[in-house]
């Protein structure tokens, strides 16, 4: 008994560090913003309830934003988990170059993201190598980032920026799974879709569980691409709710930026518990 608590004050005291940081620079802020969200304003300010709730939800500009946001992650994290669950089944077999390919898609994860979006900038520039390249065809040139095409650039952006990570983990759950399952279901005479869905899938669940979440919460996070790539004041169709925050942040209109900051937390917490719920719900299935 006297050991075991040694041994909890030490874990305790090696704690201490990373608990105190997390407070000060997550835990209170945060506490301090859902605090400001029920507040008139910052100095001499009354309590106003939900107020700055409702002008928020009638705003048309965080509409948009919110609207944008959730279809941005709709299209884009399922591409994602579908395209790197792929590259991972496809760079686990025994192929030529696999070691090449790995690397290439773990370099965006190694190198600055600012210096990355300049070559894209370059790459979708009005006078950039694509139009150049469409225009010697015979295309006329397009000004992607000022189109609709906006929102199909920065999908792609995202998912070239966050597959190699999940890749990485696919291919370390597949790594996992004892070659001996698919030998004896071959011979059993199971096809592929059948030791795909009975053995991998089934092998995956927590690693597609945690990559899911992941991906959503990245989804949130496409704040920098997009604002490196299209400026302060990107096309309607790739205002974020963080370009939202942003220009809030910028008027100092605090009220709003909390009371937003504050609702993006609780739907990312409502869609964690979601994905907790469903992946409890297919392991009980499962067993």
């Amino acid at each position: 008994m006297k050991g075991l608590r040694k041994d909890t004050s030490v874990a305790w005291m090696f704690l201490a560090p990373s608990g105190i940081g997390f407070a000060l620079f997550y835990l209170i802020p945060f506490a301090m913003g859902l605090y400001n969200s029920f507040m008139d304003g910052t100095v001499d300010s009354r309590f106003v309830g939900l107020d700055n709730y409702r002008a928020l939800l009638a705003s048309d500009s965080f509409r948009k934003a919110a609207l944008n946001t959730f279809y941005f992650s709709v299209v884009s994290v399922p591409l994602l988990l579908l395209l790197s669950l792929s590259l991972a089944l496809l760079l686990n077999q025994n192929i030529y170059f696999r070691n090449w390919l790995r690397m290439a898609y773990v370099l965006p994860l190694v190198v600055p993201v600012a210096s990355i979006l300049l070559v894209w900038q370059i790459l979708l520039d009005w006078n950039g190598s694509l139009n150049a390249w469409l225009s010697s065809y015979g295309i006329a040139r397009v000004d992607w980032m000022k189109t609709d095409d906006a929102r199909t650039v920065i999908i792609v952006v995202y998912i070239w920026k966050n597959i190699g990570y999940n890749v990485i983990l696919f291919l370390a759950g597949l790594q996992q799974i004892p070659k001996d399952y698919y030998e004896t279901a071959k011979i059993e005479g199971a096809g592929c879709l059948r030791r795909f869905g009975s053995i991998t899938m089934v092998y995956l669940t927590s690693t597609i569980f945690f990559v899911v979440i992941m991906s959503i919460i990245n989804s949130f996070k496409v704040f920098r691409e997009t604002y490196l790539i299209a400026g302060d004041y990107p096309h309607e169709s790739i205002y974020m709710l963080q370009h939202y925050m942003n220009n809030m942040f910028t008027s100092l209109d605090i009220q709003k930026l909390t009371a937003s900051a504050v609702l993006m937390a609780g739907c990312i917490l409502l869609i964690v518990i979601g994905m907790f719920i469903l992946e409890r719900r297919y392991r009980q299935f499962m067993e």
